[in-house]
This record gives C-alpha cells, sequence and structure tokens, in this order.
C-alpha cells in the first residue's frame, strides 16, 4: 500500500497468466488505428466495482469486509467484442449466476461502508484499448472459458499510463498466491 492519500480504488476478477495471454490476444486482433492506446498485458482486468478515492486510514477494514464475502466458481465466456462510446473498445463476457451474485455482494459492502456505487447496469467487460475511435471489431468471436474464483482490490496508481497495484486478493487463487508470497 502506498503512502498516498486517498487511494483510488476497484474491486476486479484480476487474471492469471495463462487467461491474461488469451485476453491479450483478443486485444491484439484488433486493427488498431494509430491513436489507439491498448491495455498493457499486466493490466488486463474485469472490474467489478469502481470505489474511487478512498482515504488510506480506510482501506483496512474495508478489505476485511471484503474477506467474509463467498466467492465460489464463476464461469465466463466472451460475448463479443465491442467499441463503445468513448472509443472504448471492449471484450463483453456473459457468465453463470455467480457473477452478478458477486457482483450483488460486493456492492452491498460498499453500500454498507457508505462508498456510492455506480447507478449504471453491470456490463461485465475488459477494456482492450482507449482512443480506439473507428477501429473495427475483428471479424472472428473470441472462444474459451474464463473460470474465477477470487477477485482482487485494486490501487489505481497516478501517473499518465495505467498502473495498478492489487492490495489485497480474495477467494481461493489470490488468497493461495498472496500465502505463497508470505511463507
Amino acid at each position: 500500500m502506498s503512502d498516498r492519500d486517498p487511494a483510488r480504488l476497484f474491486l476486479a476478477l484480476w487474471p492469471e497468466a495463462p487467461l491474461r495471454t488469451r485476453l491479450a490476444a483478443c486485444r491484439d486482433a484488433w486493427p488498431w488505428p494509430p491513436a489507439a492506446k491498448p491495455v498493457a498485458d499486466a493490466t488486463l482486468h474485469l472490474t467489478l466495482h469502481f470505489i474511487g478515492a478512498l482515504a488510506q486510514a480506510r482501506i483496512p477494514a474495508l478489505a476485511a469486509s471484503f474477506a467474509a464475502v463467498p466467492v465460489g466458481s464463476i464461469v465466463l465466456r466472451p460475448a463479443g467484442c465491442e467499441l463503445w462510446r468513448g472509443g472504448i473498445a471492449v471484450l463483453r463476457f456473459e457468465s453463470d449466476a455467480a457473477l452478478p451474485e458477486l457482483h450483488r455482494r460486493l456492492g452491498a459492502v460498499l453500500s454498507d461502508a457508505g462508498i456510492a456505487l455506480d447507478p449504471r447496469p453491470f456490463a461485465p467487460h475488459v477494456t482492450l484499448a482507449r482512443k480506439a475511435a473507428k477501429a473495427e471489431p475483428p471479424a472472428e468471436e473470441p472462444a474459451f472459458e474464463w473460470r474465477a474464483n477470487s477477485f482482487a482490490l485494486v490501487e489505481s496508481l497516478p501517473g499518465g499510463s495505467a498502473r495498478y497495484e492489487v492490495l489485497s486478493g480474495f477467494g481461493a487463487a489470490l488468497q493461495a498466491r498472496s500465502e505463497g508470497d508470505s511463507g
């Protein structure tokens, strides 16, 4: 955790290396216009909730609240590449009922902590590039399965390009990785 106050935070499904490689291949299948800013491999993720600015002192209590949220097993499949308003290129996902349930549970924790939720409907996606106006999605749709059983609390670090630091992991995969790092 950094010494900056406040921290800019979000919750995300944070893919492991093999899945990150698949997501990068989806990104690389697009013919990007010169102005496009493809998202770096290391920062590809699926945002569950954007938290926004939060005082550093509040992070430990919030993280402890997330530890009580059951994750279960989530199955996602690509549902198409799209160019959204503002030149944001995305890979949309459909999922079983476990993903909307996790989103709802995390939203309840955030609401209980006095953090405002995004009023827009949850649209599971991975951002592949920004400033990609007029980019054309690839003709071939990706076909793979993403199995997730964990989520992360992530800080968006200040600076020109998107830089993130995973502050805490919750659920089977990220907890096992964290325990392996500390032992």
